[in-house]
This record gives C-alpha cells, structure tokens and sequence, in this order.
C-alpha cells in the first residue's frame, strides 16, 4: 500500500488523549480541530530539559534513492515506546514547495508515519503562512519607506538584502522587478523572492526561546544602509512589534501522533542546505520536557543539517545530545559507489564497497563533535544478506554500533534493535559533545574548520564579492556569529556531481549572507540556491481530490 493508503487505516485518537499521554494538562492544549493542538510556550520546564536524553537522527550524503531520516526518527520511537520508555519525536514541518515538487511530503512512510499526514504536509495550523505573512510585512515597510517623502529613512535602495518569500518552488521569481507603474507604484528596484523555509523568519522562530526574545530578534534583522552608509535594521522601521504579532501562535509547537499513537511534536521547517535545518528550539525543549527520550532530525547529510544542529542550535539553546542515529540504505552507498540509479535493485557488492567511504566519512564526522555514533540500516527489501553483511563488517572495523531496522515495514517492532542500542549509548554516555569551533573565531576560520574538517576539502577560496562581505561583516561587528554554510546536500563538496567521498577538492565562497536577527551568517558556495524551481514533471500531477474529499498523490 501507499503511505497514504496505510495512514488512512489508522483510527486517529484524540488529541485529548494524545495530551495525556505526554503529560500536558488538556485544558492547556489549543485545538486544531480533533487531531491536532498547539502546546503553550510557557509549559517548557528547563530543569526537566536537562534530565532527558536527547538523540538526533542523520543520514549519509542524500542521494535520488533515499535515506529516510524521518522515517527513522519516528520509527525509533516507536520503538523507544514499545521497550517502556516515554519517548517523543521532535520533527520540522514540511515545505508546499517539496510536496508538490520533487522529494514529496516529510511525514515519514510506510508503518512509520505521523498523522494526519494530509494536514501536516500541506497548510497544517497555518505555521509556514504566518511566518510568510511577517516576512513579507518587512518587505512592504522597507518599500513603503523608500516611497515617503515625510518618515523616509533615507534607506540606499542598492544596499537593501531583504527579499520576499513565498512557499512553493518559483524559480522565476528568483530575480524581480519591483515599483514598475509609475510613481504612485513605488520606487523600482531588483530584488527576488526566496522559497519560505529559508527566510531568516523560519531561522528566527526555530532559535527563539521564547516570544520576547523572537521580537529582539525580528528588530535585529539587517535590512541594509543608508545612503550616509549607517546600518538599518527593522528595529528601526518600527516593524518588530507586528511582526511579532503575526507570529503569536506559530511559536507554539504543535502536538500529534504517530501512526502506533504516540506522541509527536512537529513544529517550524528551515532547509538544511541554506538554512539551519533542525526543528525550533522550542519544540525539542518542550519534547524533552516531558519525555525520557527526545528523539529529532536534521535535515540532508551529517555534513549539513547535523553540522549546524551542533554548531548553532546546540551552541545557542544549551543542548547536549547523548547519541546521534546515522541513517544508512545500501542503495544510496551503491550510488556513491557508481551503480546507476535503475539498477540500485540489483546486489553489487563491489558498488557498494566503493560507496562505502561516504559512510565511513559521515561515522568520522560525528566522533569529531564527541558523541557516540550509531549506524542504522534502512532496511529495504531488495537489499541482500551480502550487502547487510558488508555494511556490518565495516561497522565492526570502524567500532561503532550498528542495527538493522525495518521501520517502514514493521514500525516500532521493526526498530527494537536500534532502540536497544540508543537505551544503551545514553545510560553509558559520560561525555559532552564538543563543538566544531569556537563562535569567537573569525568568520573565515570557521568556515575553514567545517571546509576542511567536515567536509574534507582541501581549502577554501573566496570571491571578490566574498570578500567584500567579509569586511562588511566586521564592519557590523559581527563576527562573533556562527556560520551557517549553504551548500549542495548531494556531495560532501560544492559540487553536486562529487559522489562518495571526495578529496583534493576547493571550497568556493561566492557570497555571505547576513542573518543579524537569527544570529548566524550565510557563507553561500557552490552554485546553490535559495529558490528551488520545480521539475520537469513535478509531483502536484499526481494529487488530486475527489467530491467526498478524499486527498489522493500525496506521498
């Protein structure tokens, strides 16, 4: 059956009962409807936060076969459940532009889902459109500032970094015009759009702590000088106090279910690739609030999503995860090792040898920040006893823990194993994760440290354009922040056709970005983008709905 044939199945309960058996008070819970609520900021207790055991859930380099990052997360809980621990997933909401695009919905699949999968994949409570909504108000107050003659700021239009958003994949709306029609239309200007899930709003919400701290964080966001050459930020067009207004319920994180009816926490959706890539700190304080086990995700490979999970999300909220999960197929390794996508059904030991080296990469990354890795196969069932083997024999030569789990197939019993082993690695764990660098470094040198360490290049190159960035960075004092590279997620390089594990490679910086409110900057290399467009035939062909309602495509 299809995900959303076996979703279907599942008689929902409550999100009454749901409440309960996370522990939240029912008549603190906010409603959406009968199987959805949002959960008050204000129930996060920091004590209990700090006696949970967070684990985070990341994968080798993606690839067009699949890993299953999602799928594991909620299956390892699942399965967390069925040994008699309290155990709740922590998720990012999905993005419009993916589930109608190329890669589908992110609510998992198979006997490992979270539900109800419709709503969660599409408007949900309404999350994404808010934090579209306070964008784009920026982006009219910048415009509208411009266009007066009496409250003018005297903003240089030249210097404004401020783009709008929309939440769907519009690769025309990468470069616009805006202020064409005459003077009672604005003042023209180049400007674009970016897709919503790397707005600096979305990184702003994933890393508040609370609502007054979002507002501090709207006011910072850098807008662009004057024509003086004095710094402007919202703050100063007055703008974070209704930002912050129409995004009064999008903080709260938002409670479902599993498809074995446990809890789940699924809130904010940032692109790991050109974003930070984790859910909101807010949700995984609130999971671990009142869980034993706090299971979350990062988005694309260990190199991007897991990378800025430590570096940013960690550094900033406090956060110590006692385990990290390493999502594995054998198809996406015989990828890496050159097997061709129609062929990945068939054995081939020798493919997968070669393909091998990315995992082995991605294991070493993870013992960099001092945490325990744990390689989990994504059983599919065209894998054979040969290839399992291989990867476990490998697993035995780099020391590390590995399970077999078959959570799209048999859910949580399908994920025992693996949640043995985490059980195990948090009980034993005596260690703090350490970071890949120190947020006092140079914005250069912590680029370098994640190029050359994480990555594995050679070194790093910086264009003209780069470089101007850098000085405008000190400039703004604020080379104390964290970096948040934006780079392809298919190669361990800048170059999306590097496979498996590259070496002697260069790092290209064409531009940095500067995210003040969010408090990180975005050293963007390669030729990657923050406007996905859709493909040749994208995945909205298939969805449809018939006259009783009945959602059919979504996957």
């Amino acid at each position: 059956m299809k995900d959303i044939d076996i979703a279907r199945q599942v008689d929902l309960k409550p999100i009454t009962a749901i409440a309960e058996k996370l522990g939240v008070p029912v008549a603190q819970i906010e409603p959406y409807g009968k199987d959805k609520a949002k959960i008050p900021v204000e129930l996060i207790d920091h004590d209990k936060v700090g006696q949970s055991n967070l684990i985070l859930v990341s994968a080798i380099s993606p690839t067009p076969a699949g890993e299953g990052k999602t799928t594991m997360s909620i299956g390892l809980t699942e399965g967390l459940n069925r040994l008699g621990k309290k155990a709740t997933v922590v998720l990012r909401e999905p993005s419009l532009g993916p589930v109608f695009g190329i890669k589908g919905g992110a609510t998992g699949g198979g006997y490992s889902q979270v539900l109800p999968m419709e709503d969660i994949n599409l408007h949900f409570t309404g999350d994404f459109a808010a934090i579209e909504k306070a964008h784009n108000l920026l982006s009219a107050l910048i415009d509208n500032n411009i266009q007066s003659k009496t409250a003018s700021l005297n903003l240089d239009p030249r210097t404004i970094s401020w783009k709008r958003v929309v939440d769907m994949n519009d690769r025309s709306l990468r470069h616009v015009i805006v202020g064409l029609g005459g003077t009672a239309s604005g003042i023209p200007r180049e400007t674009g759009f970016d897709i919503t899930a790397a707005s600096e709003i979305m990184a702003i919400l994933c890393l508040a702590n609370d609502l007054k701290d979002l507002k501090k964080r709207l006011g910072s966001i850098f807008v662009g000088y004057t024509f003086e050459g004095q710094p402007l930020y919202a703050r100063d067009l007055k703008a974070e106090g209704a930002m912050t207004v129409l995004l009064k319920d999008a903080i709260k994180p938002n409670l479902v279910q599993t498809i074995e009816g446990n809890p789940a926490i699924i809130h904010g959706g940032p692109f790991a690739n050109i974003a930070q890539g984790t859910n909101s700190v807010i949700a995984t304080r609130m999971g671990m609030t009142f869980s034993e086990y706090t299971v979350t995700e990062a988005g694309f490979g260990f190199d991007l999503g897991a990378e800025k999970f430590f570096d940013i999300k960690c550094q900033s909220a406090g956060l110590s995860p006692k385990a990290v999960v390493l999502t594995t197929t054998i198809r996406a390794l015989k990828y890496h090792g050159g097997q061709a996508l129609t062929d990945l059904k068939e054995p081939n030991t020798e493919a997968l040898q070669k393909g091998i080296s990315n995992l082995e990469k991605h294991v070493e990354n993870i013992k960099q920040f001092n945490v325990e890795p744990i390689i989990a196969i994504n059983r599919f069932v065209t894998d054979s006893d040969d290839e399992i083997a291989l990867i476990q024999s490998t697993a035995k030569a780099l020391g590390v823990r590995v399970a077999l789990a078959e959570v799209w197939a048999k859910g949580g019993e399908g994920a025992l194993d693996l949640a043995k082993h985490v059980v195990e690695v948090c009980q034993g764990a005596n260690t703090t994760f350490t970071p890949m660098y120190d947020w006092k470094d140079s914005i250069m040198a912590k680029i370098e440290k994640i190029a050359t360490s994480i990555y594995g290049a050679e070194h790093v190159d910086y264009s003209v354009q780069a470089k101007k960035d850098l000085r405008k960075i000190k400039n703004l004092e604020l080379e104390h922040l964290p970096v948040c590279i934006a780079k392809t997620q298919k190669s361990l390089s800048d170059n999306p056709k590097l496979l498996g594990r590259p070496k002697d490679f260069i790092i290209t910086v064409r531009e940095i970005e500067i995210a003040a409110g969010a408090g990180f900057v975005i050293p963007i290399t390669g030729n990657i983008m923050r406007m996905p467009g859709l493909p040749a035939k994208p995945a909205s062909e298939h969805i449809d709905i018939d006259n009783e309602g009945n959602v059919s495509g979504l996957f």
